[in-house]
């Protein structure tokens, strides 16, 4: 009886435990095994920011449906950067995001991904809350499965956003770990998100992890649907914070797939 009653326990107030018994099965993925633009069934282009720098300072002006800014090839996504003014913009790239096709609410969500190089970059593979429109950033929550700027061409991040924890206030939750070779290689950015706590990892290897408190949605908004994002940012507060090197365009962020899992 007595063991019963601490499996209930168990599975009452730490949920996470008997989810970790299963074994993760793949419930979503763009393998970019087909030529084109990205298809349309599962991302859209994110269009909306450009009228304010995306609230960033950003100096890119996102396209539409352009190839010559995201094109899948040769079983890759190439997300590109390129030095061509476009609606008073001195840039052109693109934004990719499940918004209003697919949210995910936890598993695994791993990309692999070779970066671009150069100062001035800022691409990114990261998460918003789908409530964002009636809950308004921080609140909705934010996961950055990876952030990369130029001038640090050793270091990706990973980091979380909530009304508590915002670069705003200086209160992020995150951390930097070296990468080797960005620019050369692929490698495999990742989280594993449950009800309580999100694990970032570098090639299957966790660097930082950010634990549910239990206290308010103050700190954790993470129980609710989000949606993915990937996108190569030119400039802007944090990408452009020493300047842009507009020798190194064109600039391309290669995504080889990206893949959600979720225990079953």
């Amino acid at each position: 009886m007595k063991t019963y009653l601490l499996l209930l326990i168990s599975l009452l107030f730490f949920p996470s435990l008997y989810s970790q018994g299963k074994k993760w099965e793949l419930v979503w993925s763009d393998e970019f095994n087909y030529s084109g633009l990205p298809d349309s069934s599962k991302w859209i282009f994110e269009t909306e920011g450009n009228v304010d720098g995306w609230g960033n300072h950003e100096k890119q002006f996102y396209t539409n449906r352009d190839s010559s800014n995201a094109y899948v090839s040769n079983g890759t996504l190439k997300i590109t950067a390129k030095k061509n003014e476009s609606e008073n913009h001195q840039y052109t790239s693109a934004r990719l995001s499940t918004s209003g096709k697919k949210y995910f609410q936890f598993g695994k969500i791993e990309v692999r991904a070779k970066l671009p190089k150069g100062s001035g970059t800022w691409p990114a593979v990261w998460m918003l809350g789908n409530n964002i429109n009636s809950t308004p950033w921080p609140s909705c929550g934010e996961i950055d499965i990876m952030e990369h700027v130029g001038y640090e061409k050793d270091s990706i991040y990973g980091t979380i956003h909530s009304e508590a924890f915002n670069h705003v206030k200086g209160t992020q939750q995150g951390k930097a770990e070296f990468v080797k070779e960005p620019y050369t290689d692929f490698n495999t950015y990742a989280i594993q998100w449950t009800e309580d706590e999100i694990e970032f990892l570098l090639n299957d290897k966790v660097y930082f992890v950010f634990k549910n408190v239990h206290k308010t949605n103050k700190e954790w908004p993470f129980n609710e649907p989000f949606f993915i994002i990937m996108n190569l940012a030119i400039g802007g507060d944090w990408g452009g914070k020493k300047g842009v090197d507009n020798s190194i365009f064109p600039a391309t962020m290669e995504v080889d797939y990206i893949r959600v899992y979720q225990r079953k």
